[in-house]
């Protein structure tokens, strides 16, 4: 039987994993009950990826790493990424996974030009987005958890874009009838979120964007329970 897999680009702060769980947890957590395999994969510390034949579903999830450092493991990731759109698996790229997605079908992946974008913030979906099974039952205006400083800058050719609000115009998108990304964290509590903002108040300094607002998000996680019953109907 084919299993979905849950790609592990990366892990959350090492202070916060006993309590929080980590990025493949939270994943998991969301798709909620599947009716074929869940496997992790840790493709950051070099696991391999299994044949896009064997995938019954794949998620991306995110990472503290950058797209554009082009890191040995992320740029096998993007290549996979091309074989299992050819195959049309189905595909969920999580902010990392959702820009390497946007690389892997010809986009552009580089630094937001107005910095980054941190909090619980609202989006709106795009008349497409509206008509999109991963968006079934989300109203056209919702909140969302998002931590992020690169963005996918240029949607491939072809691409349909989902989602987006004032800061970040492809908050989604669509490759194909199979391949979705997403900007935002769907996987993401607000207690989580609120971790994250806190490590970024005591960073760098950095040239930080967005809200900083910490909030719930009741909706946001229909991404992933709408994306587990997609995979659920291809089997």
């Amino acid at each position: 039987m084919k299993s979905l897999y849950i790609i592990k680009a990366g892990s959350t702060f090492a202070t916060e994993v006993e309590r929080l769980g980590d990025f493949e947890e939270w994943v998991r957590r969301g798709l909620g009950d599947m009716p074929c395999p869940v496997a992790v994969v840790n493709a950051e510390a070099g696991e391999a990826l299994p044949a896009p034949e064997r995938c019954a579903g794949v998620v991306v999830t995110g990472s503290h790493a950058m797209v554009t450092d082009n890191l040995p493991w992320s740029v096998a990731i993007e290549r996979w990424i091309g074989e299992l759109i050819a195959v049309r698996a189905p595909f969920l790229g999580i902010c990392y996974g959702h820009q390497l997605l946007g690389r892997a079908a010809g986009g552009e992946v580089g630094y937001h030009p107005q910095g980054r974008e941190a909090g619980t913030v609202a989006i709106e979906l795009t008349p497409e987005g509206q008509r999109d099974a991963l968006f079934d039952g989300i109203p056209p205006r919702f909140a969302v958890h998002a931590t992020h400083s690169q963005s996918v800058l240029r949607l491939p050719d072809g691409a349909l874009r989902l989602a987006c609000n004032s800061f970040e115009p492809n908050h989604a998108f669509r490759v194909g009838e199979s391949a979705w990304g997403v900007q935002f964290h769907p996987e993401y509590t607000r207690e989580i979120m609120a971790a994250y903002l806190q490590e970024g108040r005591a960073g760098s300094g950095a040239s930080r964007k967005g809200s900083g607002v910490l909030g719930e998000t009741p909706l946001a996680g229909r991404v992933l329970t709408n994306f587990a019953s997609f995979v659920s109907r291809t089997l």
